[in-house]
């Protein structure tokens, strides 16, 4: 069943996701060499924590992290580790989610460690904008279908894979709503977007085949070609005056930041 949000619940959301994104960005702002994924987590638990809000990823369904860490080949659900070390040149899909009031806020970033190679950098340039080319179809009267195709069309116009077993979702007083939100798609069909749908738009872009597996840890979702993986979401309300990106703060949804817009 999908829940559709009065204007009242979108503001509270706004808060959660606010919150999400400030999580977010100091996390981005401490990536760089040496730097281990235990320590990203600690930022972003602490801060969420500070602020009267619970980690939304935190013993979810057994989860043991308040992020995802999601080094290089790692799709999704990376596990923060004291043992995984950022090396210059990698990159890292951190994925935060804070849940204020009872309302989630849900979104994620692919963030550069030094200085990634041409071709990873191109990577994550289009995984962003597969992004904001997906949330400029969520508005009224568009289907489900408008977005997935919106983010394959331009993900597979530069060869590279988009991941199909994991896709965007609804968001709300939980982290996983209806609808299911897929990566790919056919202009017109899947579910009819009205106002009032809140839902977390995440293209999962491979430089390689989007073939993937999950480790042993049964979370961490790897490419099984080994090459690297984008990731980037945010929480996006339809509204009658155009999508609405609640996974965004006082500094706005496009500010300038290491990496790429965030």
């Amino acid at each position: 069943m999908i829940n559709i949000k009065s204007e009242s619940d979108i503001r509270e959301m706004q808060a959660a996701g606010a919150l999400s994104k400030m999580a977010l960005r100091r996390c981005g702002a401490a990536v760089k060499p040496g730097v281990t994924t235990a320590e990203i987590d600690g930022i972003a638990e602490s801060l969420i924590r500070m602020h009267g809000a619970t980690p939304t990823f935190k013993g979810y369904g057994g989860f043991p992290g308040s992020v995802c860490a999601s080094v290089n080949e790692q799709i999704v659900h990376g596990i923060p580790s004291p043992d995984v070390v950022l090396e210059e040149g990698d990159i890292i899909s951190i994925d935060t989610g804070a849940t204020l009031n009872g309302w989630v806020g849900d979104n994620a970033w692919t963030f550069y460690v030094g200085e990634p190679s041409r071709e990873w950098k191109t990577l994550c340039e289009v995984t962003r904008d597969c992004l904001k080319a997906g949330i400029a179809q969520a508005i009224p009267g568009n289907h489900l279908g408008d977005i997935g195709a919106a983010v394959q069309e331009l993900a597979e116009k530069h060869g590279f894979g988009v991941v199909r077993d994991y896709v965007g979702h609804g968001v709300g007083r939980v982290m996983h709503e209806d609808p299911n939100v897929p990566n790919y798609g056919k202009r017109g069909r899947g579910v009819k977007l009205q106002a009032g749908m809140v839902i977390a738009i995440e293209p999962m872009i491979t430089l390689g085949n989007q073939a993937n597996k999950v480790l042993s840890n049964g979370w961490t979702v790897v490419t099984r070609d080994g090459s690297p993986a984008a990731h980037y979401e945010n929480t996006v309300a339809i509204t009658d005056d155009g999508p609405l990106i609640l996974t965004s703060d006082d500094r706005g949804p496009w500010c300038e930041m290491q990496g790429g817009t965030l």
